[in-house]
């Protein structure tokens, strides 16, 4: 984080220095220059273009960088729908270019002013520093993407593959004693709660850390755990999560999970991918068939009314034949 941090206040530095106090305006009200070393072709209305960016406020607070995700942004140009979105400057620059943009807060929220946050002050800009990196056609973005969604199908198949494997080596490495139930899912009981499990339908509040088997984490509703774990979520409130158990509001590894826990009981569920996110994954930190650690807390349970549950129906009684009849048919025999 402090390598991407310096880089990111060398960029911000350096293309401050190149840019004199003279800047053009869009027919929108955007402030730009446009800073070039080697102009060529300018992007044209058909070009998918990638580039790096990033947002922040007039004292230099950032709110969104591509050099801190460690990824560019790859999108086709389109009319623009609003000043922020930047199609109105894309068109004025080439492959390599580099642009300073400013973007009146008034603007970006014209007609729903409360919805402005406190971080921005009326009459001021919204920054952006915008550098070029590629221009293509749309039919070689596609080809390229595709090659890539190919690439990943191939790794995520293996990865399937080897999946119960890999979880196999984990407990085992790691010394686990985990429960199992049929569909797959492995779960611990750390401290055992002693009030009643939830049942479909109950409103369950949960604390959780998730991780990747690698101990990445990834979410978490507490806070020492995601500083401990360098994991960033601005404005996030660290309090237990509610929902519907049973209901799909989650993955199906906590609806079954949950269900196995007394109210006030601590877990670890190790959730194989086919009941997280299976072949899609979910973000740069959940990958395809990536199997999930949750250390879990069922903090509390409220609960709805359930239908009280029909006793089974009794089978009928065989009838027995009077007794003398019985007696007579001994006799017989």
């Amino acid at each position: 984080m402090m390598k991407h941090t310096f880089y990111l206040s060398l960029i911000l530095c350096l293309l401050g220095a190149s840019a004199s106090a003279q800047f053009k305006r869009t027919a929108k009200g955007a402030q730009y220059q446009v800073i070039s070393t080697n102009p060529g072709a300018k992007i044209q209305p058909t070009d998918v273009i990638t580039f790096n960016a990033v947002q922040s406020t007039e004292s230099d607070s950032v709110l969104f960088s591509t050099y801190q995700l460690g990824q560019p942004i790859k999108t086709p140009l389109r009319p623009s729908n609003n000043v922020a979105d930047l199609m109105d400057i894309f068109p004025l620059l080439s492959v390599n270019d580099s642009v300073i943009v400013k973007v009146p807060v008034d603007s970006v929220f014209k007609g729903h002013e409360a919805d402005m946050p406190p971080i921005f002050k009326k009459g001021s800009n919204l920054i952006f520093h915008v550098k070029i990196l590629q221009t293509q056609s749309m039919e070689a973005a596609m080809a390229e993407r595709n090659a890539a969604m190919e690439k990943i199908k191939a790794e995520g198949e293996k990865l399937k593959a080897t999946e119960n494997t890999t979880i196999a080596n984990y407990i085992k490495t790691n010394n686990i004693l985990a429960k199992s139930t049929p569909s797959g899912l492995r779960y611990v009981v750390k401290t055992a709660g002693l009030k009643p499990k939830p049942q479909n339908g109950d409103t369950v509040y949960v604390n959780y850390t998730g991780r990747t088997l690698e101990g990445k984490v990834f979410d978490s509703s507490i806070e020492a755990d995601a500083k401990a774990g360098g994991l960033q979520q601005p404005g996030r409130t660290y309090e237990p999560i509610s929902f519907a158990v049973g209901t799909s509001r989650v993955i199906q590894g906590w609806d079954e999970g949950l269900l196995l826990l007394n109210e006030g009981s601590k877990a670890r569920f190790i959730i194989p991918s086919a009941l997280a996110y299976g072949e899609r994954g979910a973000g740069a930190d959940i990958k395809p068939y990536s199997t999930l650690l949750f250390d879990v807390e069922l903090v509390k349970v409220v609960r709805v009314k359930h239908a009280a549950a029909k006793p089974a129906a009794k089978a009928p009684l065989k009838k027995k034949a009077p007794l003398k009849k019985r007696v007579a048919a001994k006799k017989k025999n």
